[in-house]
């Protein structure tokens, strides 16, 4: 495992608890200073290591959507066993991978998505199931920031095998978004190389949630939990999860 890869897990509040998802070629580095915000505010919080992630990225061509399905579906038994109420946080692929816990357990609290992916509007994209059979990498898509030497601990390469899995989770995920009713704050920045805009739009156009809230990062790029706007990412999520957490829980009383 690459030093700094590691993921991060705290023992918080019973109330409440977070799940963190981090995005693709990426590891819990990329989400380790909003874990730690969470954690401060008294929440408990699990950010695992995706498999195939945190390594070499050859290892990342080695697994499929399914395996980093599993790892994020497990560490939400752990939470939902422990905490009363439970959300998912996912930035890009991490966001797509919220998207589908979001789907499959409807009694998740409420989900807050980063740049999510579901998407690309790039054209050699269709030739990708293809390619990644000959091809095994290209350059990285990682690191894309705007704040100076901030660095994003991911991969070197692009592995394609695992782009191509990429791509069959996006189709799952854009089939069933109609059926994402948690309450939902989607925050994604104004210029993102990486991501673009279309997935947001899609997201917010297609989701069945009524409580609905969308925040503009201008300051930041694709990796914005690293970048200007984290702080603003941090005060939202937390203030969301109290007052989704209020709600609920005046509800049941």
């Amino acid at each position: 495992m690459l030093v700094g890869a590691e993921p991060f897990a705290h023992e918080g509040s019973e109330d409440i608890g977070v799940l963190l998802c981090h995005g693709f070629t990426s590891t819990p580095q990329s989400m380790r200073a909003w874990a730690e915000h969470l954690a401060e505010a008294g929440l408990s919080v699990r950010c695992p290591l995706l498999p195939g992630h945190g390594t070499r990225w050859q290892d990342l061509n080695r697994t499929t959507w399914r395996d980093w399905y599993g790892a994020v579906e497990h560490a939400l038994d752990e939470l939902r066993g422990r905490c009363r109420t439970v959300f998912v946080f996912g930035l890009s692929m991490g966001g797509t991978l919220t998207l589908r816990l979001a789907e499959q357990h409807p009694d998740l609290a409420g989900i807050v998505l980063v740049n999510p992916s579901v998407m690309t509007l790039r054209k050699e994209a269709k030739l990708l199931p293809l390619i990644s059979r000959v091809v095994p990498s290209l350059a990285a898509i990682a690191g894309d920031i705007a704040k100076p030497e901030t660095v994003e601990l991911a991969y070197s390469r692009l592995p394609l095998r695992g782009m191509a899995s990429l791509q069959q989770l996006w189709g799952v995920v854009r089939a069933d978004l109609a059926s994402v009713r948690q309450p939902l704050l989607l925050l994604h920045s104004a210029v993102d190389h990486v991501v673009e805009p279309e997935n947001s739009a899609i997201v917010l156009n297609e989701v069945s949630s009524e409580d609905v809230t969308e925040v503009v990062l201008d300051d930041s790029y694709h990796v914005a939990t690293l970048d200007h706007d984290a702080p603003r990412i941090f005060g939202d999520s937390v203030e969301f999860v109290h007052r989704v957490h209020r709600e609920r829980v005046g509800e049941t009383v």
